[in-house]
């Protein structure tokens, strides 16, 4: 590489802060909608999560109170430590909605960061829906330079690339200047984490990677805003984010920057009916279909699937771990338990992922007749696909495809859907009915809002 090319004129986030400047996201068609919707599914999430070991565990390491919410309890802390825990909570159970251009989860880490520095600085609601519009199309973007490399060099993208949107997303609403803006990226790049070693045990690291993320970047933010200085060539530099997470200097930075400002690829954020990885959803409703027979599953002789070669590592390999998944957590990054467990139970909830239902001889039965083979042509990462082909005992075979993820952009779920969802979410966290619809009411009128304020959420 070329000194020239090392230190452009113009860097990338230059280029992103000039057009974040210049951005009107707030009043694009479909923002306020696709912003409603996000935090509608984030709240319900940390609602459903809020009695959960892990977060238990999150709030009592943080010593310092504050005036920010922490969704579903009734102490507040300090904006860091109510992102921090808001993005463990809301990605805890794995059924937070995903970019498919990735996988990357923008809500968990942008919803949670907008959220605790709308409260502390007091913004507007048409301020926290720019900042959450910025934020997740940023995150959604950076899926663009290297696709698949940041999960092949053994990092979680929404932990790398979150902090990035985190940034652009707090930066955006505080309306930063250029300069803070491209100091606060360069910042945020040393604040960059996320190794995927959890798939080895079903640990809860990768809870914690979208709340780092949101703590992370208002920190970068704040230490720019008090003019703390970043390597304006933190995306493309030499010893850059790409070189540190993806492993390659040859990122296509035009497929990120172009369109941008004008052309907005956050709404197609689809939202999951399931609570696991979202790669598994297309198995888990081809599995359904053959639930649907009506067979036993016990006559089930094997079950052979087409993957994308892509996604072996997290959710296919170690074949025999993950038919037989150590915990709940670990289950949720497991298609042969997926498949399963849809079959078993016909469903794939919250419940299908507790600790005691994964060791159900009947599932683990079922799950250890899942193998798989590749198939080279499969469209991941741009598209989400599911396969089974089960055959039976008495010889027969079922077959089932399918070649799209609902809840994706090109199945959506419905308002209904979602609202269905988040009330569900709210029962499972202990919330009364009465109380959900305030919540869900109080959703329903945040942008329009003076000042942003979810302490309704804290009970």
């Amino acid at each position: 590489m070329s000194e020239a090319s090392k230190n452009p004129d113009v860097s990338i986030s230059q280029r992103l802060a000039r057009g974040i400047l210049a951005a009107r996201p707030e009043n694009a068609p479909g923002a306020r909608e696709t912003g409603r919707r996000m935090v509608l599914d984030i709240a319900g999430i940390c609602i459903a999560a809020r009695e959960q070991p892990y977060v238990a565990a999150a709030i009592a390491s943080i010593d310092a109170d504050g005036p920010c919410t922490v969704l579903g309890h009734a102490r507040k802390l300090g904006v860091e430590g109510a992102a921090f825990v808001n993005g463990i909570a809301a990605h805890g159970e794995d059924f937070d909605d995903t970019f498919e251009g990735g996988p990357v989860h923008a809500g968990v880490v942008i919803v949670p960061a907008l959220i605790a520095a709308a409260e502390r600085h007091g913004f507007s609601g048409q301020d926290f829906l720019r900042g959450l519009a910025i934020g997740s199309e940023i995150m959604c973007r950076l899926c663009a330079v290297a696709p698949t490399k940041v999960h092949k060099a053994g990092f979680h993208p929404t932990a790398v690339f979150g902090v990035m949107g985190a940034v652009a997303g707090i930066g955006a609403a505080l309306r930063l200047t250029e300069q803070q803006l491209v100091d606060a990226f360069g910042i945020a790049g040393s604040m960059a984490s996320g190794i995927i070693e959890y798939l080895a045990d079903g640990s809860w690291t990768k809870r914690m990677h979208p709340g780092w993320a949101a703590q992370s970047g208002y920190r970068a933010v704040r230490l720019a805003l008090e003019g703390f200085k970043g390597p304006r060539t933190v995306f493309e530099g030499s010893h850059g984010l790409f070189h540190g997470f993806a492993n390659t200097l040859a990122g296509d930075f035009d497929a990120m920057m172009a369109g941008f400002g004008d052309t907005w690829i956050w709404p197609t954020i689809a939202f999951k009916p399931y609570a696991c990885g979202t790669m598994c959803h297309p198995y888990i409703d081809c599995a359904r279909e053959f639930g649907k027979l009506g067979l036993d599953p016990a006559s089930i002789a094997s079950i052979e699937c087409e993957a994308a070669e892509g996604v072996l590592h997290r959710l296919w390999e170690p074949l025999d771990q993950k038919r037989r998944p150590p915990n709940g957590y670990a289950a949720k990054f497991s298609v042969p338990y997926a498949i399963a467990v849809a079959i078993v139970r016909g469903d794939a909830g919250l419940r299908e992922y507790d600790d005691v239902i994964v060791k159900d001889p009947a599932i683990l039965g079922v799950a250890s007749k899942v193998s798989y083979v590749v198939d080279p042509q499969n469209p991941y990462p741009k598209q989400f696909t599911g396969h089974v082909r089960v055959k039976m005992a008495d010889g027969s075979v079922h077959e089932f495809r399918q070649g799209y993820f609902k809840g994706g952009a090109e199945h959506p779920l419905s308002d209904e859907d979602l609202i269905r969802k988040f009330q569900a979410n709210c029962a499972y966290g202990g919330l009364t009915e009465a109380d959900a619809r305030a919540l869900l009411a109080h959703i329903e009128g945040a942008f329009d809002r003076a000042s942003v304020d979810f302490s309704l959420c804290s009970r």
